[in-house]
């Protein structure tokens, strides 16, 4: 996840300041992460937990009879270091791609090289001219009426549609080291569909303009040694799920502060006298 201008993180996940003032506007992957269940995340730390365990399993052992708790807490925070630490591979190879799109200076980053040379292939193979075809990186999309906002990846111009008409795309990027560079999850389309039919983005100067219109959406796969592109239906279709996935999401989050009393019988003498059996 990238920092962008205008996004906050709170206790209840990520929101976007809006510079023209009024509420704040929750985010588009913050509405993915609260409003849609993730029923592979459950198996995928049971996995990671478990091999971790075999893998250690002399250690594991030593350790349970003389330390016993902090065993424990080590064991419990495997998948969650798991899952920081790609995290912080993905911001810093969106980084990476941010700059290079723009044809700007990056740091020098060895861990992340191998994702950028996959995206400079992607590039080449399809005959990109990033002066004349990228259209923007990391521009941050609000639709203030429905009370969301979330930043694009990358806009840019591919040759895809008939006789090589150039079409203007959508693409956001993902990274991961295990899974298969054609994979995808269905709520890739609805993050796709909640930034397309978005009111307005934000530029650098904090003003507004008109959502350019976008023809196709995709994810761009990136992996240490291979990448796809792969289209996403990010159509008006994902867009009203995610509108069901935003009502939910704000929902949970005032549901958050409200308080629920039990319900107390009444006192002793204000209760119906029984029946003699």
């Amino acid at each position: 996840m990238t920092n962008p201008k205008h996004a906050q993180d709170t206790d209840q996940g990520r929101y976007y300041r809006d510079p023209a003032g009024g509420p704040d506007l929750v985010s588009v992957t913050n509405v993915l992460s609260a409003g849609v269940a993730k029923f592979a995340l459950v198996p995928w730390a049971v996995k990671l937990t478990a091999e971790h365990c075999v893998d250690n399993r002399l250690d594991v052992a030593r350790r349970a009879l003389k330390d016993r708790e902090q065993l424990l807490k080590d064991i419990k925070k495997v998948h969650r270091d798991a899952r920081d630490n790609a995290a912080d591979l993905g911001t810093r190879v969106h980084t990476r791609a941010e700059a290079m799109a723009l044809q700007a200076p990056f740091a020098a980053d060895p861990e992340v090289d191998p994702y950028a040379r996959q995206l400079a292939l992607f590039w080449d193979r399809w005959g990109v001219d990033l002066k004349e075809d990228v259209v923007a990186a990391e521009l941050t999309f609000a639709h203030r009426r429905l009370g969301y906002a979330g930043t694009g990846d990358l806009m840019l111009w591919l040759r895809t549609g008939p006789q090589r008409r150039k079409e203007l795309w959508l693409i956001d990027y993902k990274t991961s080291a295990k899974r298969p560079a054609s994979s995808v999850y269905p709520e890739n389309a609805m993050q796709l569909a909640a930034l397309r039919y978005a009111e307005v983005v934000w530029l650098p100067d904090d003003t507004d303009a008109e959502v350019p219109k976008i023809e196709r959406t995709g994810v761009l796969n990136l992996r240490q040694r291979s990448h796809a592109l792969v289209p996403m239906p990010g159509d008006r279709r994902a867009h009203r799920a995610f509108r069901g996935a935003l009502e939910t999401t704000k929902w949970l989050h005032a549901a958050a502060s409200e308080t629920y009393p039990a319900l107390l019988p009444p006192a002793a003498d204000q209760r119906p006298a029984r029946k003699a059996a």
